[in-house]
């Protein structure tokens, strides 16, 4: 165990969100998603996992240790429900708020279509695939930069 490190945040995951530069994309996945496939294709090239937990527990855990990058207009992304781009079902409204307590704000998330958010996961440094079981619970977060201390 490490001091102020969420517990959920295994070695490897950390190792893999230390890693990653500004401008990388983690891809946060739900149970049904085809991550271990996708993942061979990214970057790390093997799928990461935080098992037996919900897609906003997760997220809360990843947001305390990785900043969004605040030069993009839309720095995490969801995948859209097919057929209905627009609805946000409540496990995306988790997420979407734990990115607004994680910032600070309110930073509405942009949307993917579904097969192009699996292109844009191929592409992706990381993927890690949660135990969340509800539909469409599938995230990419664009990592930022920590500024210098004050002088």
């Amino acid at each position: 165990m490490l001091k102020a490190i969420d517990p959920i945040l295994n070695a490897d995951v950390l190792y893999a969100l230390r890693a990653m530069g500004h401008g990388d994309d983690v891809i946060i996945c739900d149970t049904n998603f085809p991550a271990d496939s996708v993942a061979r294709q990214t970057v790390f090239g093997e799928l990461l996992r935080i098992d037996n937990v919900t897609a906003g527990r997760a997220a809360k855990a990843i947001l305390s240790v990785m900043p969004l990058d605040a030069f993009v207009e839309k720095p995490a992304l969801r995948m859209e429900i097919v057929g209905k781009p627009d609805e946000v079902p409540p496990v995306q409204a988790e997420v979407q708020a734990e990115v607004d307590a994680a910032e600070g704000k309110s930073w509405p998330m942009g949307s993917v279509e579904r097969f192009a958010f699996y292109d844009l996961a191929k592409k992706a440094y990381c993927v890690i695939q949660t135990g969340e079981r509800r539909f469409y619970g599938c995230f990419a977060f664009k990592k930022g930069v920590i500024p210098p201390d004050a002088a």
